[in-house]
């Protein structure tokens, strides 16, 4: 998650705060409805997400899950999951997607869900909020050393509005970034055919709308079925009555 408040330390500042190895991390308990980051052995608190920021994971996790749905992926689409970056970092971004059998190797493990630093996700998203330097500096250096394939910055802020998509591209040293701004369309590097609008990432229609507009579509499918098959029904037996009719008459259908 993006939106960490706590400033990073410069070694001119003196934090007094307990420093936690990860394993102390992973089972920490802080305030209730807190979620943490680990920097440098230091716990980061992130604050409450806005509603917008709400709405681009919300949207992302529905059109992902769909994408790997249809193409029969064993993968799956989480918020809420931690990555583990070093062996003192650890994040949790706004959206992972990883493979079931990594999701199943961390909820077997006590304490919070994180994927630890040899269980690479294929795709970690975050969305900018105060803290800038976070998620382009600092976060991106942090997703690079852990080789994480895809890395990708969805910046909603008024005149900055842009989707960087960072990805290490064979032959090349570390990440390669490419952005997209308004008007144009996303395309990811691990799922080149998943391909979405920059306008509605940003701003994203509610996904209970989209729910409901796909749940209506599939009772209208339905139904168009329900009548196929009643004039198909209705088309035989005109053609049975018709056999029988001529049968009356000595004809025999078959040879009709």
């Amino acid at each position: 998650m993006s939106q960490s408040i706590a400033p990073v330390l410069t070694d001119q500042q003196v934090d007094d705060s307990p420093t936690l190895t990860f394993e102390e991390y992973r089972v920490y308990q802080g305030e209730l409805d807190v979620q943490y980051e680990l920097y440098k052995g230091k716990l980061i608190p992130m604050p409450t997400a806005t509603v917008l920021h709400i709405k681009i994971c919300e949207y992302l996790v529905y059109k992902l899950q769909r994408y790997l749905a249809a193409h029969n992926l064993d993968l799956v689409v989480k918020t809420g999951l931690g990555v583990r970056t070093d062996e003192d970092k650890s994040r949790i971004p706004d959206v992972v997607v990883c493979t079931q059998s990594l999701l199943e190797q961390a909820a077997g493990r006590p304490g919070a869900g994180i994927l630890d630093f040899d269980e690479k996700p294929l795709l970690v998203v975050e969305v900018v909020s105060e803290n800038r330097r976070a998620d382009y500096v600092i976060k991106r250096a942090e997703y690079e050393l852990a080789n994480v394939p895809e890395y990708c910055i969805i910046d909603p802020k008024s005149g900055k509005q842009k989707i960087r998509i960072l990805a290490l591209i064979e032959g090349e040293d570390g990440y390669t970034h490419t952005d997209f701004f308004t008007g144009e369309e996303i395309v990811s590097v691990v799922f080149p055919d998943f391909i979405l609008s920059v306008d509605e990432i940003l701003n994203p229609p509610l996904v209970e709308e989209l729910v409901k507009a796909e749940r209506a579509e599939l009772q209208e499918s339905q139904q168009q079925v329900v009548i196929e098959r009643q004039r198909a029904q209705e088309q035989r037996q005109l053609a049975e009555k018709l056999a029988a009719k001529l049968r009356e008459l000595g004809v025999d259908p078959d040879t009709v």
